[in-house]
């Protein structure tokens, strides 16, 4: 079997090395002309770590990983802590796993390495995916350049605005939901001796909220923040704000707050867009894979994770069913939709959760944190998430599709 991939993101990375290791050949496609750092943090939960470590990547990522301590609750404007879970070694005794914080450039190119040491040329750059075409024995993939590529399968990895899932199923309806994200990247050493923690931390406030977790050992801050406005539209994660209008977003937050916003080198913006879960992954020899077919709000910190867990359910499947692609596709759809919008739906939620108007009254605030952020609503919210093991999950609950 010869399986085409069209994107060489983390989802895509992500199966192709599982494919790989299996013995499946891959190419994968990317458009881009070189392969290079991009976005900024990424969280990998125990669902994702234990995935990552099983692929042969734990020596590599545990190099530029951080590993923190735990995470917490703050009030916007108090700066009032709670705590939320811990991290380190919980993760690992509760979920068999650890709880990372990574660069996604790190994870990326950590991810290229190990699909070039397995196939050095499985990764062709500088090809755009147009298009495609399948029969009964083939799928045909066809890139800018006229070139056409044939395979048994093929899987669009091409992210939230895929041009493969347009041609397969119709453009998916988008929502703005009237928040605007902010990101950046600030040196550890610039910021207050406060905030020099290894701590993720959930700043939560009327109508905004905003995520801090080190990276790189330490070394830098990811700062997210979310803002409801209602009049920024574009979706790019590659558009510059700037620091005036990032500050007037968070007017009357925290001085802590401001002070990280002070010190990111540089601010990017992005207006977030929400999708309802897809209920058809595949068509035939072709299935959509990670943001492709479940683009979710980043409130449960699973974007990324859903694309590994993908990877990973994908090439068990294929490897399962060789001589018959198309059930093992089938398969693999009906293995991985329900989590996944399970997730898409409990981010939305967690939007409502973390921007509640109630946060604005200095009495109501603090009691609707406890309550809300308790242990055992805390524990209902995550533990499912991260007790799930993509590499255990019974084939056999997919069985109808393999007859």
């Amino acid at each position: 079997m010869h399986v085409l991939i069209a994107g060489g993101g983390i989802g895509g990375l992500t199966a192709a090395l599982s494919l790989l290791r299996r013995g499946i050949d891959v190419t994968v496609f990317e458009q881009a002309e070189a392969l290079g750092e991009v976005g900024a943090g990424v969280q990998i939960a125990a669902d994702g770590t234990r995935l990552l470590i099983d692929l042969g990547l734990q020596d590599a990522l545990e190099k530029v990983v951080c590993e923190a301590e735990r995470k917490e609750v703050r009030l916007w404007n108090s700066g009032q802590k709670w705590p939320l879970f811990d991290l380190g070694q919980d993760s690992r005794e509760r979920f068999g796993a650890p709880y990372w914080f990574v660069h996604r450039g790190d994870l990326h190119r950590i991810l290229t390495d190990a699909v070039r040491a397995l196939k050095p040329d499985a990764i062709r750059l500088g090809h755009h995916c147009l298009g495609f075409s399948q029969d009964e024995d083939k799928i045909a993939l066809t890139v800018r350049d006229g070139a056409v590529f044939r395979g048994e399968v093929l899987i669009a990895a091409d992210g939230v605005h895929s041009k493969l899932r347009s041609q397969a199923f119709g453009h998916a309806g988008a929502r703005y939901v009237g928040i605007i994200a902010w990101r950046g990247l600030i040196p550890i050493e610039s910021l207050p001796k406060e905030l020099q923690r290894p701590v993720g931390t959930n700043w939560v406030g009327p109508g905004g909220h905003v995520i801090t977790y080190p990276l790189r050992r330490g070394a830098i801050m990811n700062f997210a923040g979310f803002a409801e406005r209602s009049d920024w539209r574009e979706e790019s994660w590659s558009t510059r704000g700037a620091i005036e209008e990032c500050v007037r977003d968070f007017e009357g937050w925290h001085p802590l707050v401001h002070a990280m916003i002070a010190a990111i080198e540089a601010p990017y913006k992005w207006a977030l867009v929400g999708r309802d879960p897809m209920q058809t992954w595949i068509k035939g020899r072709f299935a959509l894979l990670g943001d492709a077919c479940h683009p979710t709000l980043p409130f449960l910190a699973h974007g990324a994770i859903m694309a590994i867990e993908d990877g990973v359910v994908l090439a068990r499947c294929l490897e399962r069913q060789p001589s018959d692609p198309q059930a093992a596709l089938q398969a693999y759809q009906r293995l991985r939709i329900g989590r996944t919008s399970d997730i898409v739906n409990g981010s939305a939620e967690n939007a409502k959760r973390f921007h509640n108007p109630v946060l604005r009254d200095a009495t109501a605030a603090p009691l609707y944190i406890e309550k809300e952020w308790a242990p055992e609503n805390v524990r209902m919210r995550y533990d499912w998430l991260f007790e799930y093991d993509a590499n255990h999950v019974p084939l056999e609950e997919a069985a109808a599709a393999w007859t």
